[in-house]
């Protein structure tokens, strides 16, 4: 009972205080990622703090590039979307005035047989239902004004997320390995403590550099996918739908459906049929299918040594706890307590749930 009250206690925490945790988990795998080049250039006498700037301006400089790069593009893009939702509005009102199909034809005898069974009612209830007045409540059409008040102070957010992750990626970076050797200093007087730590700090370090190694490649390689596959459909702006597919791709399952569901709707726009547009939601599903349910778990399962389910639950579990940043943190979380749980005797089970 103690231990399962000091798990919720520790899930409200988590909870509560995302606000504190989530900065520090993105900051952590980005340090996690950056620090090998930065030791690298420690090597060769330059000063981690200047490298670890230079390193993290010319990653932000190259992001603001290609953004710039294809900002025209997006922006047409995205100018496209109103008339793709109207085509597509059209067609289904077709698809309505068409002759009637089985399914209709079913619907329309199951509402007969309710409006029968209501008459059937009807004619012993009605003496009661006298004098009662019918109440119809409207749902308030939807007005994008009574968003932007919300989407302009979660852009704020966003940008103040990024600010705060940048700055302390920054000082992980130039720290090196200080907290590093405090945390095997404050870890017990023993060797034997001291040598566990290590080894757990090796091995988080170990597999969450593979872990990214893993997921860049992963990225990269449904961007060109996307990008090609889409380029030889003659989609226009295949070039952005590319870039959009590698950086969605960092988002387990949300962002292959994000990518599948505009793709297929600027098709549709494109095009003016539907098959041209299941085509291409179609290849976008299949290419995410293959890199998310069969090549990624199968590498990151060889890196890691923990099995597939273990992980899909664990990623549904930081997914309802931290939403679309719990999604992307899962995996690495689950590598360090992993790590932990293997070296620590009355936690062996937990690690043994997790390993392959």
């Amino acid at each position: 009972m103690l231990v399962v009250l000091t798990c919720i206690a520790v899930l409200a925490v988590l909870k509560w205080a995302s606000g504190f945790f989530i900065p520090l988990m993105i900051s952590l795998v980005f340090s996690y990622a950056l620090s090998p080049v930065v030791d690298w250039l420690a090597r060769r006498k330059i000063p981690r703090a200047l490298s670890a700037a230079v390193l993290i301006l010319g990653i932000l400089g190259a992001a603001g590039s290609s953004v710039y790069a294809l900002a025209d593009d997006a922006n047409e893009l995205i100018t496209s979307l109103p008339a793709a939702a109207a085509k597509l509005r059209d067609s289904v009102r077709k698809q309505a005035r068409a002759p009637d199909t089985t399914l209709e034809t079913v619907q329309k005898a199951a509402a007969e047989l309710q409006k029968a069974a209501e008459e059937a009612g009807g004619a012993t209830s009605a003496p009661n239902a006298r004098g009662v007045a019918r109440v119809i409540i409207e749902k308030p059409r939807f007005d994008l004004r009574d968003h932007l008040v919300s989407g302009t102070l979660g852009l704020a957010s966003l940008l103040g997320q990024i600010v705060l992750v940048t700055f302390l990626t920054y000082f992980m970076l130039m720290s090196g390995d200080t907290f590093r050797r405090k945390l095997v200093k404050i870890t017990g007087p023993g060797l034997s403590e001291k040598k566990l730590t290590v080894q757990a700090l090796d091995e988080i370090n170990a597999q969450m550099q593979r872990y990214l190694v893993v997921q860049l490649a992963a990225s990269v390689g449904v961007g060109l996918a996307t990008g090609i596959a889409f380029a030889m459909l003659g989609l226009n702006h295949a070039a952005v739908w590319g870039v959009a597919a590698g950086v969605l791709n960092l988002v387990p399952y949300m962002g292959s459906l994000v990518v599948t569901g505009g793709a297929s709707l600027v098709a549709f726009l494109q095009f003016g049929q539907i098959d041209m547009a299941l085509l291409v939601g179609g290849i976008s599903l299949l290419i995410n299918t293959i890199e998310g349910y069969l090549l990624v778990p199968w590498a990151t399962s060889k890196t890691s040594r923990m099995n597939a389910v273990a992980v899909f639950i664990g990623v549904l579990a930081w997914g309802w706890l931290w939403g679309v940043w719990g999604l992307l943190l899962g995996i690495p979380i689950l590598m360090a307590i992993k790590a932990v749980c293997d070296r620590v005797d009355h936690l062996k089970p937990v690690g043994e749930l997790l390993g392959t």
